[in-house]
């Protein structure tokens, strides 16, 4: 399942691609739209509120998914598509109200677009990294771990490993080995919350994230490795494969590659360049 976080006005808005659509979280619009510092509070009370309107059936047009909480783990919450989520802004009064219908239409023009041509997404997703003042080879190198990433989780899909929870401690398992933490641990260090974790990460850690990934494709293919136990054992040895690349050029550099470093208030180019400067 493919999810990420829209901004609206500097706000996160998680989102997450469900039947070939983007589903949003409702509380997070609830959050933009009211600045409600009791978002679920505000969504229970909306409920009963577009039920006595006539909307009886809400209920059945919101969708439980899994998205990432400000904990880092993948946890359920309320999610409407952009239909269901204009009915539900319909019901907020809130100034903001127009240009976010406006936004939220926008967003689902782009993903009916993206399915139609996905180069259009890998365009987009190129955007969004130079606009964050990423460079280009840091961003070539991020396509290609997610596209390396979308390889393994299809071969996982493909042998019995059950969806999130399961792709979760499996990279766990690949993290674990590759750089001596787990991505919450990782996460921690780096003074992470809800960001994504590779956003976060320098060349290097992009690379030995990539051959973690990548060994552990190749060792679940040849070794034919079926449901989660068997997938487990070629994750470790992928990530294995990783650490002791990264061990060995720690020892030759005299440098860790794993970084506290991260990009919340300073673009990764700029860091670059005052690395140099030094």
């Amino acid at each position: 399942m493919e999810t990420n976080i829209a901004v609206f006005r500097g706000k996160e808005i998680r989102k997450t691609i469900h039947e070939n659509e983007w589903w949003f979280s409702i509380i997070d619009v609830i959050e933009v739209l009211t600045g409600s510092d009791r978002p679920r509070k505000y969504w229970s009370d909306l409920k009963n509120k577009m039920i006595l309107e006539g909307y009886s059936e809400v209920s059945e047009k919101i969708g439980q998914l899994k998205m990432i909480a400000p904990d880092g783990k993948m946890r359920l919450t309320d999610c409407a598509n952009t239909e269901t989520m204009f009915r539900i802004i319909q019901s907020i009064p809130s100034p903001k109200a127009e240009p976010f219908k406006r936004w939220l239409a926008r967003v689902g023009y782009e993903r009916v677009k993206e399915i139609e041509d996905p180069e259009l997404a890998t365009k987009r997703t190129k955007a969004i990294y130079r606009a964050k003042g990423y460079p280009d080879d840091w961003i070539e190198k991020r396509m290609r771990g997610i596209a390396i990433r979308a390889e393994l989780t299809d071969e996982w899909k493909n042998r019995d490993v059950k969806g999130e929870p399961e792709y979760a401690i499996l990279t766990a398992e690949i993290s674990k080995a590759a750089f001596g933490l787990t991505p919450a641990e990782y996460k921690e260090l780096k003074g992470l919350e809800r960001e994504n974790l590779r956003d976060h990460m320098t060349d290097l850690e992009l690379i030995f994230s990539m051959l973690g990934e990548a060994a552990t494709t190749e060792i679940t293919r040849v070794q034919d490795a079926q449901g989660f136990d068997e997938n487990r054992t070629a994750a470790r040895k992928g990530g294995r494969i990783a650490g002791e690349a990264r061990e060995k050029l720690e020892i030759e550099t005299k440098r860790k590659v794993v970084t506290p470093e991260n990009y919340l208030l300073e673009p990764e180019s700029r860091k670059r360049l005052k690395g140099k400067n030094k």
